[in-house]
């Protein structure tokens, strides 16, 4: 089991308070992910939870049990950070071991726990070498098997994969998800990319200056998103945000698109607008096209045809337009 409870948590750091009241309930096996800008609290929420910093007021429970003051190795979980935080002397397989020697398993059990997770993460064929002979992925796996053979009730993930190239990024977010489908574990998972959390997560809690914006499936929050901070922050380009009269015409005090639902075209439509960058990427073009409205980035197909200075045609779906009031909360 691995359900875990945050009742009104706060935590302070002196005279200032990083993490407002706050609740949040994570079932178990679920894969939530915490995302947000950078400083917005959402690894201070994760240390919290692993118990690595002290909260300032509230309850955290773990499958129902108080654990507020119980200390980290207590309390069941297995933390993975940025840094792989292996011992570069011991080979994969003593590395593994590690924990499990400390908590002074039988040299049988721990054979067949370490080889399970070697097995697992595709770690089999390293298993005698050190970690300086392995690539960031294989060295995060390594980092990942050490918390498995520990069978936690979760794993926390602290930004993971921040050290890896891009290349080994993707790989490593499908292994991660794969291996959450193969444990059926809890995992929470930090991250300032949104991107990994729009693929990873079952469940996304959006952070800003420690409170929680919104928590949705992605697409939920990428469908119905509760304010203009989730809207610009969740999709990848940004969702492009219009005020003034045009808003004014929907009902609006800011009126959002996504770039991938304004059409475009050279002859006509409800907005014009003058190609500035263009980026091809083969099945995708990102335009950045210069409206009244100010800078605009429209995704359209591959093939395309326009270039620096030429005029464009924009039209909104109508059907996926965003309207925001003037506090910044959605219109429903």
């Amino acid at each position: 089991m691995g359900r875990i409870t945050l009742d009104q948590i706060t935590k302070s750091f002196g005279e200032a308070q990083v993490i407002p009241p706050l609740d949040l309930t994570i079932e178990d096996g679920e894969f939530v992910v915490f995302v947000g800008p950078s400083g917005c609290g959402k690894s201070t929420l994760l240390r919290l939870i692993a118990g690595l910093e002290d909260v300032t007021s509230g309850e955290i429970r773990i499958d129902g049990k108080p654990a507020t003051d119980l200390p980290p190795a207590k309390r069941g979980l297995a933390m993975v950070f940025q840094s792989y935080a292996l011992y570069p002397h011991m080979s994969v397989r003593k590395n593994i071991a590690f924990p499990l020697k400390m908590a002074k398993l039988s040299q049988e059990e721990i054979k067949r726990k370490v080889e399970n997770a070697a097995q697992v993460l595709n770690l089999s064929p390293y298993i005698d070498k050190r970690p300086g002979q392995l690539s960031g992925g294989q060295r995060q796996r390594v980092a990942i098997g050490r918390a498995i053979v520990r069978e936690p009730a979760a794993f926390l993930f602290d930004e993971p994969l921040s050290n890896l190239d891009a290349a080994l990024r993707v790989n490593m977010r499908a292994e991660i998800s794969e291996l959450h489908q193969q444990l059926a574990t809890t995992m929470i998972y930090v991250t300032h990319d949104q991107v990994e959390a729009m693929t990873m997560a079952d469940k996304i809690v959006v952070l800003q200056a420690g409170v929680i914006e919104q928590v949705g499936s992605p697409l939920d929050l990428y469908n119905h998103p509760r304010n203009l901070f989730v809207a610009g922050f969740i999709g990848s380009p940004k969702m492009n945000f219009i005020t003034g009269p045009e808003a004014a015409k929907h009902g609006a005090h800011t009126i959002g698109i996504r770039p991938e639902h304004l059409r475009t075209s050279k002859e006509s439509g409800d907005w014009t607008g003058r190609v500035g960058l263009g980026e091809h990427l083969g099945s995708d073009t990102f335009l950045r096209v210069d409206t009244e409205f100010g800078e605009m980035t429209v995704r359209t197909i591959g093939d395309f045809d326009a270039r620096h200075g030429d005029t464009v045609y924009l039209t909104p779906d109508p059907a996926r337009l965003h309207r925001f009031d003037e506090s910044g909360l959605s219109i429903r």
